[in-house]
């Protein structure tokens, strides 16, 4: 068992979940089955104020199989034709079921190693010894079409997209308990136990990072699905004034 100072936290209905102490941390809204932490103002450059038509590219961040995809895919459901998804390239082989352009552009490491060689991408990071990254054409083309780009990127992304001066929001999903991420990893039947060991200690890595002060505008907690879909959107609709109308 991995120890990380984890606090616990009783959630309603006899639920439980965590928050790693934060002295940083200065209240918590409970929405059913999930929460949103809400730190001290971030006080970063980057931030802009709301217009009618906020373009700002949304940046999730969680480790891996703490719900990302699912999230995403039930954001795209309700709002079609306001978000993006920025379609990540990646070097890694294809999971069953996943389609080229689609989940990811699967690339060689030779390809992908020159495109960022010559400046094409806007992150890009090395995750469990294979190459990701966000192309920039991808999120001109979303732009173009007066969309807002979800990028979903891991905590290496996050640091490089910050340092670029990108204006952006910033959410981290977390999961109830280590333990409950390590179910859904393995839920997935297609690790293997050395890949979901790697996963996990990254998670504990990703889980400290996230819980950083200033890091994150949002963090959200991923107990339920429903619920954290619709704290979800509650929080992009304080920030997106288009979805709303």
């Amino acid at each position: 068992m991995i120890s990380l100072g984890v606090r616990s936290l009783l959630l309603p209905r006899g639920l439980s979940g965590f928050i790693i102490a934060s002295t940083a941390t200065k209240r918590i809204r409970i929405n059913s089955k999930s929460m949103v932490l809400l730190d001290d103002p971030i006080p970063r450059t980057m931030q802009t104020t709301s217009s009618e038509n906020n373009l700002e590219p949304l940046v999730i961040c969680g480790p891996s199989g703490v719900g990302k995809g699912s999230l995403i895919e039930r954001l795209m459901q309700r709002y079609p034709d306001t978000f993006g998804f920025s379609v990540s390239h990646t070097t890694r082989s294809p999971r069953p079921g996943e389609v080229h352009g689609q989940h990811y552009f699967f690339s060689t490491l030779e390809e992908m190693q020159q495109e960022i060689e010559d400046g094409q991408f806007v992150e890009h990071a090395n995750v469990h010894g294979n190459l990701y990254g966000t192309s920039k054409k991808a999120i001109e083309r979303l732009q173009l079409e007066n969309k807002i780009t979800i990028l979903d990127i891991d905590r290496q992304g996050v640091m490089t997209v910050k340092e670029s001066g990108l204006l952006a929001k910033f959410i981290f999903i977390a999961p109830p308990s280590l333990s409950i991420l390590e179910e859904r990893l393995r839920g997935r039947a297609t690790e293997t136990e050395e890949a979901i060991q790697r996963r996990m200690g990254n998670a504990v890595q990703e889980i400290l990072y996230g819980e950083t002060p200033g890091t994150f505008d949002r963090i959200i907690v991923n107990d339920d699905l429903e619920e954290a879909t619709q704290t979800l959107i509650d929080v992009l609709c304080e920030w997106y004034p288009q979805l709303k109308t």
